[in-house]
């Protein structure tokens, strides 16, 4: 008896750290989708609302969902606050958020860069930078849901198998 609840628990185990593995592949592609919707709302914050960066980012952290509302809301709180620069709030605030992100290095590497012009520019200057961003962002999007296709299923089942693996190997 004893036995077989530890085989069920070991197979429980297993399988829930393949679903935990295989969310992060499917929670990728929707925050890159997020990031583009957030970054042309921000486009239109700054083109036609003629709208102040933190109040920006303020409207966008309340239309995104966490762990990217939470960044928005970092960023705006750290303008507010008066951040030596944009650059430095901004990349404080991803730095601060990203381990809670299902994104990469690549997506870090473009919101970095993007952070480092933003605020710099004249508003058809900064718009190029938010439409160039977003094109980079579309790439790994696709990336993303690439990868999702081919390992999402596979972790699930993988560990799944792996629990079945390991309970032959231990009886």
């Amino acid at each position: 008896m004893v036995k077989l609840i530890g085989a069920i628990l070991i197979v429980a185990v297993t399988t829930w750290i393949g679903f935990e593995l295989a969310k992060k592949y499917s929670d990728r592609p929707k925050q890159l989708r997020q990031l583009k919707a957030a970054l042309q709302s921000l486009e239109a914050e700054i083109m036609y609302g003629h709208t102040p960066l933190y109040e920006a980012m303020e409207s966008i952290a309340h239309l995104s969902k966490a762990p990217l509302s939470v960044f928005f809301q970092s960023f705006s709180k750290r303008l507010q606050e008066g951040a030596s620069s944009v650059k430095d709030a901004w990349k404080s605030s991803l730095d601060e958020v990203w381990p809670q992100t299902a994104l990469r290095k690549e997506e870090y590497e473009i919101l970095r860069q993007f952070g480092e012009t933003l605020g710099q520019h004249d508003r058809e200057s900064q718009q190029k930078y938010i439409k160039l961003a977003i094109h980079h962002l579309e790439k790994e999007e696709k990336d993303a849901r690439d990868n999702q296709h081919k390992y999402e299923k596979m972790m699930r089942s993988l560990g799944f198998l792996l629990g079945l693996l390991l309970i032959i190997l231990l009886v």
